[in-house]
């Protein structure tokens, strides 16, 4: 059945047998008489909850003088007027409706539905992300639910500009995702590569939400390095709308899709711009070189280990003194295998063991491992260093990336020692070199060269000196702060 026909009990034997009603216990027919008239309405338990009676008590109450004639015409216009409804005539969309939540009605003798948008998702309350904490500012965070995170968008910025975009995607999961962007701001070739990108996604469902939608939009390519940034905060998720980005909401997922995104994006922290700006610069350079240490430290160690003639004058002290009976680099590996078998380990235990549990791999566990000989002391520093520099990463994605890029140049170095390591990191920027975000080059400010905004990365302004949006993404409003002495337009 494509259209609704004139006789209900014909529409609602379809859309029974199609929904599985009587064999699903959640989708409910009921089935009433509306001012003289048979009528239905159809909803799913659990999404509309009280608002059912509400809506029922209010149709009981119609006169058939209320709604004789044209009577799909006065319950839209003057009788169901509480709530963001519409009008459908084809069995289809109300099923797709009645399956995203709202509640149909259905009137004996008229060839319309009217979908009734009542519904309210199980839901938690907006809370601080736990990988993206600040010791100031605000405390709320995306949830699962799409209307609950464009609220709090629109709740930081209140510009008539801001669209929010609503596309369904999965032929079975109807999953729906949200195009977020300034009109003004946001480059529209930008904006129309995603949103061509995000219909040319065909797919029964998308159960794992933002990450499944994130391989469609870059392609499925095998590169590490995310092409988007991730973020739970809204505070985050609103500057980067003001400086020209677009952001990816979906339904069901508390993280949103940040594009284009650079590797600088990567590496950035809200903490940095909720305290002073020369502290939030210190806080920039010591992330920074804790990152780089967690690159580098290790692979650079090893090299060290293996040819201790590299060494200048008074640095002997680095490298073991006696030769160890497990080799140095299956120490390294067998440490990297570990600290990942922690975090996982941390992942699936309750959080209130999992203090105890990183305490016992920190100190019992190490200390066995050395006192046995399986590692030397300097393994487990390295390694923890290494460690921490990586958790200090603020992007979860980048962070693995950097790790996988580590253990490539530990082998490196393993086979061909100095030459090795130096081929490593030219492959290393190679790839960073390849790798666009959306037609935006990954490394760029560094290249190509944008000194301006090298600098601002290098330093945290204050924020009156940020006085443009970042070129490179071609924003079709380029000045953040009106030029001195000049009139605001809006």
């Amino acid at each position: 059945m494509g259209k609704l026909t004139k006789k209900l009990q014909d529409n609602l034997d379809y859309l029974k047998e199609k929904m599985g009603v009587g064999q699903s216990f959640d989708v409910i027919v009921r089935e009433m008489e509306i001012a003289g008239k048979d009528a239905a309405l159809i909803f799913v338990d659990g999404f509309v909850k009280d608002e059912v009676m509400f809506i029922m008590k209010y149709l009981f109450q119609l006169q058939r003088e209320d709604i004789v004639p044209q009577t799909i015409d006065k319950l839209y216009k003057k009788c169901v007027v509480y709530f963001e409804v519409d009008r459908v005539d084809k069995s289809s969309e109300i099923i797709d409706n009645v399956l995203a939540g709202p509640v149909a009605l259905l009137v004996d003798g008229e060839r319309e539905a009217i979908i009734i948008d009542a519904r309210e998702y199980p839901a938690r309350g907006p809370e601080e992300p736990d990988i993206e904490r600040v010791t100031r500012g605000s405390r709320d965070g995306f949830t699962e639910t799409l209307v609950f995170n464009t609220a709090l968008i629109r709740r930081r910025i209140r510009d008539p500009a801001l669209r929010v975009e609503l596309i369904q995607v999965g032929q079975r999961s109807k999953t729906d995702i949200a195009l977020v962007y300034i009109k003004d701001i946001a480059n529209p070739g930008t904006v129309d590569l995603l949103r061509e990108r995000i219909g040319e996604i065909e797919i029964d469902g998308l159960p794992m939400a933002e990450k499944s939608v994130e391989e469609f939009l870059t392609l499925g390519t095998w590169n590490p390095f995310p092409q988007v940034r991730y973020t739970e905060r809204p505070d985050v998720a609103a500057v980067h709308l003001l400086e020209g980005h677009i952001l990816i909401l979906t339904d069901t997922s508390p993280s949103a899709l940040i594009a284009p995104a650079t590797f600088f994006h990567h590496i950035q922290h809200a903490e940095e711009f909720r305290q002073n700006a020369a502290v939030g610069a210190y806080m920039r350079w010591v992330r920074y070189f804790g990152i780089l240490l967690s690159l580098i430290i290790t692979p650079l160690w090893l090299l060290l280990v293996l040819k201790p003639g590299i060494l200048p004058p008074g640095w002997n002290f680095i490298g073991p003194k006696e030769p160890t009976p497990v080799p140095i680099l299956l120490q390294l590996l067998l440490a990297e295998v570990g600290v990942d078998l922690v975090r996982m380990a941390a992942i699936h235990t309750p959080s209130a063991l999992a203090t105890a549990l990183g305490i016992i791999a920190a100190f019992m566990i190490g200390e066995i491992a050395i006192s046995v000989g399986l590692f030397t002391g300097e393994v487990v520093l390295y390694m923890a260093i290494a460690a921490v520099g990586t958790f200090a990463t603020p992007g979860f994605e980048f962070a693995f990336a950097i790790r996988l890029i580590r253990l490539f140049l530990l082998l490196a170095v393993a086979l061909f020692h100095l030459p090795g390591l130096l081929i490593g990191l030219v492959l290393f920027l190679f790839l960073l070199l390849r790798t666009k975000s959306f037609n935006v080059p990954y490394l760029w400010p560094l290249f190509p060269l944008d000194a301006g905004a090298l600098l601002d990365i290098f330093i945290r302004w204050p924020i009156p000196y940020k006085v443009t949006r970042p070129s490179i993404l071609r924003p079709r409003d380029p000045d953040r702060l009106p030029a001195p002495g000049g009139e605001n337009d809006g």
